[in-house]
């Protein structure tokens, strides 16, 4: 669980962190009376330059967070389409044998709908019953298959083995996360450049609201970021469409 798991928590302490860090720069500039006026418009530039930087890295923070929220919902219409093929793949198999999966696939489906909108607490339950429902599906689909190595019947193996990958591809898009060195270094940007706006204003204490100004703007920025980059944390999430018609569409 990483800081960016929650936003809101996250927005606050960023707002606190980098108004303090403002107003240890205007403390700094009222320490050594400020800048000459020779020096200001070679730290206006220093300025201009660590902001630019700061605000590329958002950027690319907040493209990298879209990239991998996109890539939860695509895979989650992967998912529903694997299930959605292979229980119409499952009249290739013997009567017994395609009732016993399309039942499997059912309590699956609904598995994997909790995945999607379950809480963290009970994610590892869910995990669990994932797991032998897996285990139960494959099962299943083995002794036919042995019994009858056709191609037909082969279909229906392959279909059933998308739909295991599936879940893998899945889990693993949803450990993809915008690693945390990259908040720490895109946070450390982001002090230095507070800092650096309250030293460089002429009179900080009349101008103490600016200081406010610039750090709630970042925190906001960060809000954004850790809340579509968090697959359970804030209010973006990836909504279960596709299994939830899916769902819908095989009930009787």
């Amino acid at each position: 669980m990483t800081p960016a798991d929650q936003p809101i928590l996250l927005f606050l302490f960023s707002v606190l962190v980098l108004w303090a860090a403002a107003r240890v720069g205007a403390w700094l500039h009222n320490r050594k009376r400020g800048l000459k006026e020779d020096d200001r418009e070679d730290f206006g530039v220093i300025l201009g330059a660590t902001l630019t930087l700061l605000g590329l890295i958002i950027g690319f923070s907040f493209s990298m967070a879209i990239s991998r929220y996109d890539q939860r919902k695509n895979y989650e219409e992967a998912e529903a389409n694997a299930i959605s093929t292979e229980y119409l793949r499952a009249d290739l198999l013997p009567a017994d044998a395609a009732a016993q999966v399309r039942t499997l696939l059912s309590k699956y489906l609904d598995q994997r709908i909790l995945f999607y909108q379950a809480s963290r607490s009970s994610l590892d339950n869910i995990n669990t019953h994932t797991a032998q429902l897996q285990t139960d599906l494959w099962s299943a689909i083995r002794p036919p298959a042995a019994a009858q190595p056709t191609p037909i019947v082969g279909l229906a193996v392959s279909g059933m083995n998308d739909v295991l990958n599936s879940q893998g591809y899945t889990q693993a898009a949803w450990w993809n996360r915008i690693p945390f060195a990259a908040w720490c270094l895109m946070s450390l940007i982001a002090i230095c450049g507070n800092i650096l706006l309250g030293y460089y204003l002429k009179d900080p204490k009349s101008k103490s609201s600016l200081l406010f100004i610039l750090p709630l703007i970042l925190s906001i920025s960060f809000l954004l970021i850790a809340d579509i980059d968090s697959p359970r944390g804030g209010f973006i999430h990836v909504t279960p469409q596709n299994l939830l018609s899916l769902s819908q569409s095989l009930r009787p």
